[in-house]
């Protein structure tokens, strides 16, 4: 039976910073009165203020940034009562903290086709240590070039690009979809890769990383299985514990896939990121 990660530690942390991003989202900074080792990209924490302004159960966010100082930073989309009270907290507010949780991407290596990054809206938050982790080689992989990483980045339109400065600045290629059209490319994050293909920009083989939500996902996931390409998913499921307990976070398995044996994995210990072809997405 799989259970949390070992360094998995319920603590206290700090905020540090909170400021506006896009339209309907915060960069938090909080510093934990844990430290920990380089975390990699898609691992989340379970985070609500220690105060009453928080409900009782946190929320899982993922690690936008791990700065060396030891601080985290979480963009979060303010959706409901959790969010909005993370997003009003104040610099020496405390946080009841859960993680690191969760099981991150797989090494990112430049031995194998380019990297094609997918997000979602505030799907993209797993990407920006992702990339950095990718090119700077993690696990003793090859590091991945530059021009071997490119990031689809879609919305509704422009005001849920949220940061998209930031990725662009990190030197991979970066396309911006809108649904709206309201910037980049007038479509969704699959038309927009689709299109890439069409214009040559992008080989037919390359190794396909999505996050976002579940119908995108899906679509992308259908995509990996017409053309045969390798493709992981980091799932945004709803969570109760974060630890495996509630079973709030069930997600169906394909049987034959690797984690057949069972019909349902808990994407909070299984997961958030499962290959393409273990779990069953839009039924």
């Amino acid at each position: 039976m799989p259970a949390p990660p070992d360094d998995t530690r319920s603590f206290r942390s700090e905020v540090v910073s909170v400021r506006a991003s896009g339209d309907d989202g915060v960069l938090l900074r909080i510093r934990p009165e844990l430290s920990f080792p380089p975390l990699r990209a898609a691992r989340f924490f379970m985070l609500r203020r220690a105060d009453a302004l928080s409900p009782a159960i946190p929320r899982p966010f993922s690690v936008y940034r791990h700065l060396a100082d030891g601080s985290l930073e979480f963009l979060i989309k303010v959706m409901g009562r959790g969010t909005r009270a993370l997003a009003d907290s104040r610099p020496g507010d405390s946080l009841v903290t859960v993680g690191p949780l969760g099981r991150g991407f797989d090494t990112l290596d430049g031995d194998g086709p380019p990297w094609v990054m997918l997000a979602g809206g505030i799907g993209s938050v797993p990407f920006y240590m992702g990339i950095e982790q990718a090119l700077a080689g993690m696990d003793g992989g090859a590091p991945v070039r530059s021009q071997d990483v490119t990031l689809v980045y879609g919305a509704a339109h422009a005001g849920f690009l949220y940061e998209l400065e930031a990725f662009a600045a990190l030197g991979v290629r970066t396309v911006a979809a809108t649904d709206d059209g309201s910037f980049g490319f007038h479509g969704n994050v699959v038309q927009a890769l689709v299109a890439q293909w069409q214009a040559d920009r992008l080989p037919a083989e390359v190794r396909l990383l999505a996050c976002g939500p579940e119908r995108m996902m899906a679509a992308v996931a259908a995509v990996a299985r017409e053309r045969e390409l390798d493709c992981w998913l980091s799932l945004e499921t709803l969570m109760g514990c974060g630890v495996g307990i509630c079973n709030g976070c069930a997600v169906e398995t394909v049987p034959e896939g690797p984690l057949g044996a069972w019909p349902v994995a808990k994407c909070c210990i299984d997961g958030p990121v499962f290959s393409a072809a273990a779990i069953r997405l839009g039924h």
